[in-house]
């Protein structure tokens, strides 16, 4: 089982995010972290049986923007509660904006052994355009820090595809980050979202963003760059060394069971999918979820499908046909192979996996796949 732990405040929102953040409710650090721990004690709420943990994910938000000392009590609940696997992966996002000394040598102590830096970009105009606080300086001087604290596993993300953003500007930006020499490395295309300050200033502006050969040269030459400086891809915006792959995410990709604290965090436990609501003083007081998701057959086989494309390994037939049946293996396979034609999909054996191509327009090819 995986735990993930939500943390929503931010010293201000970002242009493009989406996500439950609030950058005016810090006064409420130390009541939301009763409330994490209150959560802890009971399970989340739910039933559980012993399940070991195998990582623990603490995103947000901004999640080191919490006291230095916050996440050992934290994960002493969690040790108390749950039985912990020696060797499992213990994750925090941090901001490299809102890290110094004393906050890195308290996660080490605490137990954290992984961190992701929410890098974005090398070029301090484009970090000024996504509304991030910190500079590439600060990356580095992040980076630095969290060696010398003794992390050996470090993640970087980058975001590509931005407003005037060519494909060689975001090599500039890998060339940088790739200097830094982090075991793991993340690569996201903008997304617009709806109720940004991006989706204000650009839903009616198309001609502001990179056209859709620009984006596809630019996440090309990501993928090769990456590859050419030993960053193996193991998923559709994941680079990374030799056994440094996120085991948290990949655990999401296969659809292993995780529990999630904290407001919004979801939760899949057997075949249904829970949610905390979302009401931030509501939280403070009590825990309480939204409807439940009963997830049925074809859920579970448009998800596993779905999830498991993502990743370079991709799916095997045979286990499809062991899962879902023969009729359903076969369908998809009969869908796969026009794919593998168009030099989309490749094939070895019983096992279909995106190219680099197919990557471009999976989403088009995962709705095919959909029944």
């Amino acid at each position: 089982m995986e735990l993930y732990f939500h943390i929503p405040f931010c010293v201000r929102k970002c242009a493009y995010c989406d996500f439950l953040s609030f950058s005016d409710k810090s006064a409420c650090m130390g009541s939301y972290g009763d409330a994490l721990i209150r959560d802890v004690r009971c399970d989340g709420g739910l039933t559980i049986c012993d399940r070991t943990v195998t990582s623990v994910y603490i995103g947000g938000g901004t999640p080191s923007l919490m006291p230095a000392d916050f996440y050992a009590t934290l994960l002493d609940e969690v040790r108390e509660r749950f039985v912990v696997s020696p060797d499992a992966e213990i994750s925090i996002e941090c901001n490299p904006g809102t890290v110094n000394n004393e906050k890195l040598e308290a996660y080490r102590k605490a137990g954290i052994n992984r961190i992701s830096f929410g890098a974005q970009s090398a070029d301090d105009e484009e970090l000024r355009l996504l509304g991030r606080i910190h500079t590439w300086m600060d990356c580095e001087a992040a980076v630095r820090m969290a060696r010398e604290a003794g992390f050996g596993n470090l993640s970087i993300d980058l975001m590509m595809n931005l407003p005037g953003q060519t494909a060689d500007h975001f090599a500039k930006t890998i060339k940088k980050a790739v200097a830094l020499k982090p075991e793991h490395i993340s690569a996201y295309s903008l997304i617009i979202e709806e109720g940004t300050r991006f989706f204000e200033r650009y839903s009616e502006h198309p001609e502001l963003l990179p056209e859709e050969d620009s984006a596809a040269a630019t996440y090309e030459l990501a993928v090769k760059m990456l590859a050419d400086a030993g960053y193996g891809q193991y998923e559709i915006s994941n680079f990374a060394k030799k056994g440094r792959e996120c085991r948290h995410n990949i655990g999401y990709w296969r659809r292993a069971e995780y529990l999630g604290f904290g407001i919004g965090a979801a939760s899949l436990i057997g075949q249904c999918r829970y949610r905390v609501a979302t009401d931030f003083d509501r939280y403070l007081k009590t825990l309480s979820y939204e409807e439940p998701e009963k997830l049925d057959s074809r859920d579970i086989r448009n998800e596993t499908v779905m999830l498991g494309l993502r990743m370079n390994e991709g799916i095997k037939i045979n286990r499809l046909a062991e899962q879902f049946g023969t009729d359903y293996a076969d369908r998809t396979a009969m869908k796969l192979d026009r794919c593998v034609a168009e030099g989309l999909v490749r094939c070895s054996g019983n096992q279909y996996a995106f190219t680099v191509k197919g990557m471009l327009v999976s989403n088009l090819i995962l709705a095919d796949l959909i029944e």
